[in-house]
């Protein structure tokens, strides 16, 4: 079968295109519009079909919407109720059910000479778990999924064997974990739905002295979900306005939120794998990209292996959609390949833009001793190579470099990307190197969503990467995957004898990851970064 996966509803638009159970494209649309998120003002916040990922998913296999099977919308208005009557203070939800209700006809424009019969409802928290367990390496798993909110529900609990779903569970909204953690990311002046990454990063400031007002508002129920009552956050921390500086107070509130959604998650796998047995757990929902709760999970929790999806939020639901319409139609999917889904260049296009541009570049015949070379000098390096990534973590395709041995590198990144000095930048390491580094944390990690301890004799040759409370969120670079950065890294060491570079994504605040090489020259002349790899050219700022 051909199925297109569409996501379109709350945030982070994308779609992805599976065919004969083979993940073969997959694309987020703010690489393209340059809207984070696929944010708008409201009441349009994300109403935002993927028309141009949709398409570019399509031209990239050389498939006609006509030749499609089908496409799967990640939410089903059929299971939809009126905000009121769950608990909601949404004023614009009927809008969204109308807009959902007619997505086939809108879907139908986007896509001429698709048939909008084609088009099938597939409901948000299936299509997060299928994206997950489905995509995942193991066949048999229990999969937990929890978010702000689908039709009328936040979670599901529940296990696959032989591509079929059992649930298990669900929570009703309004109790939400995910709509929680928003109203502290609101509350701490960040944006909601955007920014709860934040709070986890100034999580590791603070202690949880809060917890106890938290655990008697959110609490674990004997049915496999979970009850979270209103929480008064004034009484906590004062209220901040965006841009506010942050005090310890916050820090507490942060680090009290983050312990107590740990505790909760380490409950509702207890009562899931008691039910199943079973010995892996796949991860999906935006509350999976909070590696720090991730990590918990793995090394308190029940389970054997702890597998997340590398584009865990709204947006992978648009992959989830398109393998359960092709495992209903009898398809049997495979592992996604790896998170590198989107667009690329070949040689020959990215020149052209160079010289469009009237840049003085040259040809490599080494990118990556190049890169290396000025890693181990002390210059920042923007890398644009292969196939943009799927997701909100730069894994090695569009990425910005640098020497984990200074510390004022973190610092430094921090000012080139306009963003908070207390957020962390990650390490990327070959894989079997990672081991000696790196204590605590699954290992291999190549999504980069779990967090391991800095092994302590390493924390001072590796300074920029160690979080304040001593753990970084570690990339292992498999050179059988990545040849190229296995490359990189490889001539790193040989030049500084550390095994480590420092990866973080390459963008600057408020605008989504590069994906195109005009996004990157844009970033590189916005930006104070020393060199440009794009493919195997080289741009260096002139000193």
């Amino acid at each position: 079968m051909k199925v297109l996966g569409i996501n379109a509803l709350f945030h982070d638009p994308a779609a992805a295109l599976v065919v004969n159970g083979v993940t073969v494209a997959a694309l987020e649309e703010e690489r393209l519009t340059r809207r984070k998120h696929g944010h708008r003002p409201v009441p349009f916040a994300a109403w935002e079909l993927p028309e141009l990922a949709a398409r570019w998913c399509l031209e990239s296999a050389g498939i006609e919407p006509a030749d499609l099977d089908a496409v799967a919308y990640s939410y089903d208005p059929a299971l939809a109720e009126p905000s009121d009557q769950l608990g909601l203070d949404d004023p614009w939800d009927h809008l969204r059910q109308t807009y959902a209700r007619r997505a086939p006809g809108f879907i139908a424009s986007a896509l001429p000479g698709l048939d909008p019969e084609r088009v099938h409802f597939v409901p948000h928290h299936v299509a997060h778990a299928a994206s997950a367990a489905l995509a995942g390496p193991a066949a048999d798993t229990d999969v937990l999924v929890l978010d702000g909110r689908g039709e009328c529900a936040s979670h599901l609990a529940g296990h696959y064997a032989d591509g079929q779903l059992k649930t298990l569970a669900t929570q009703r909204l309004p109790h939400s974990l995910g709509l929680l953690y928003e109203d502290v990311t609101q509350h701490l002046g960040f944006l909601r739905s955007s920014d709860e990454y934040k709070v986890m990063a100034l999580a590791s400031y603070g202690t949880p002295t809060f917890a106890d007002v938290l655990r008697r508002a959110v609490t674990a129920a004997p049915d496999g979900g979970f009850r979270t009552e209103p929480v008064e956050w004034d009484a906590l921390a004062p209220r901040l306005r965006p841009g506010d500086p942050w005090t310890q107070q916050h820090a507490d509130l942060a680090a009290s939120v983050q312990v107590r959604l740990e505790e909760v998650l380490l409950e509702l796998v207890g009562w899931l794998q008691d039910r199943t047995g079973a010995r892996q757990l796949a991860l999906a929902g935006g509350v999976a990209l909070n590696c720090v709760a991730n990590s918990r999970l793995h090394a308190d929790g029940p389970y054997d292996d702890v597998w997340v999806q590398p584009a865990a939020g709204d947006a992978g639901t648009a992959l989830g959609a398109a393998l359960t319409v092709a495992t209903d139609g009898g398809d049997r999917c495979a592992p996604m390949p790896g998170a590198d889904l989107g667009r690329s260049w070949d040689d020959d296009d990215l020149e052209t833009v160079l010289r469009t541009a009237r840049l003085p570049y040259e040809r490599s015949g080494d990118v990556a001793g190049a890169v290396a070379s000025v890693l181990a000098a002390d210059g920042i390096v923007a890398w644009f190579q292969g196939r943009s990534e799927y997701g909100p973590r730069a894994l090695g395709h569009r990425s910005l470099l640098a020497h984990p041995g200074r510390a004022e590198n973190l610092e430094r990144l921090n000012d080139v990307k306009g963003r908070e000095q207390f957020r962390p930048v990650a390490p990327m390491v070959r894989v079997e190197r990672a081991a000696e580094i790196f204590g605590r944390g699954p290992l291999p990690s190549p999504y980069m969503l779990f967090v391991h301890d800095v092994n302590p004799e390493w924390r001072q040759r590796i300074p920029a990467v160690v979080h304040v409370d001593g753990t970084a969120r570690v990339q292992t670079v498999d050179a059988a995957q990545e040849p190229l950065v296995a490359r990189m890294l490889e001539a790193f060491e040989s030049l500084t004898g550390v095994p480590v570079v420092v990866n973080t994504s390459l963008n600057t605040a408020g605008r989504p990851m590069v994906d195109s090489p005009r996004d990157a020259l844009e970033c590189f002349g916005s930006a104070p970064v020393d060199l440009l790899a794009l493919g195997p050219f080289v741009v260096r700022r002139p000193r």
